[in-house]
């Protein structure tokens, strides 16, 4: 036991070790492997897949792509729009030439190319291109009430042409024009919708 002294002055020097007290002596036991319990693989062992079965799901999809190839196929089929927009191919080059008074039409009418992120399968993997294009033409979209508008005002414009050729007709004077209704003085004037022939390459 030591007595502790107040007041007792300090030696210099390092203070004196203290015993320590003989720690416990803690018994291990050993438990037996088969207690533990074991843990699953964290992922399944990966295996090549069946060469025919990876052709035969790739010819899946390539079908899907193209279509029926009896009937070809159009390069110019623009995807499924999302509601309230219309999309349609643009002409962006002629002869690899741009037209800017062109594009800023196209602009002012509304029109704004769609990114390539809302349809990647158009674009190939890994290009940098932001807009989705193909031959010098470029999908662009605009919302769809707009583009109503304006197909209404066209319609509008057609059928006023045809209003004011089918009277400077009737004002012809008498003789310039053979009159095939014998009971009026109105020339008789036949309308037929036909569709435009499209040139072949």
């Amino acid at each position: 036991m030591v007595d502790i002294v107040e007041n007792a002055p300090r030696k210099r020097g390092r203070p004196p070790k203290v015993a320590k007290p003989e720690a416990e002596t803690v018994e291990i036991q050993e438990v037996a492997p088969a207690e533990f319990n074991e843990r699953p693989p964290m992922r399944p062992v990966l295996r090549d897949e069946d060469p025919r079965v990876a052709a035969a799901r790739r010819a899946a999809e390539i079908r899907g792509n193209i279509g029926s190839l009896d009937q070809g196929q159009d390069e110019f089929v623009a995807p499924t729009a999302p509601d309230g927009w219309t999309y349609e191919w643009k002409r962006r080059t002629v002869m690899g030439q741009e037209d800017p008074g062109y594009q800023i039409h196209l602009a002012r009418m509304g029109w704004e190319p769609v990114p390539t992120a809302r349809h990647p399968e158009m674009m190939p993997t890994g290009g940098a291109r932001a807009n989705i294009e193909r031959k010098g033409m470029v999908l662009m979209m605009r919302p769809s009430v707009i583009t109503e508008e304006v197909r209404e005002a066209d319609r509008r414009r057609a059928l006023g042409q045809v209003s004011a050729k089918e009277q400077q007709l009737n004002q012809a004077p008498d003789g310039q024009f053979e009159r095939t209704n014998k009971d009026s003085s109105m020339a008789k004037i036949k309308k037929a919708y036909e569709p435009i022939q499209v040139p072949k390459e």
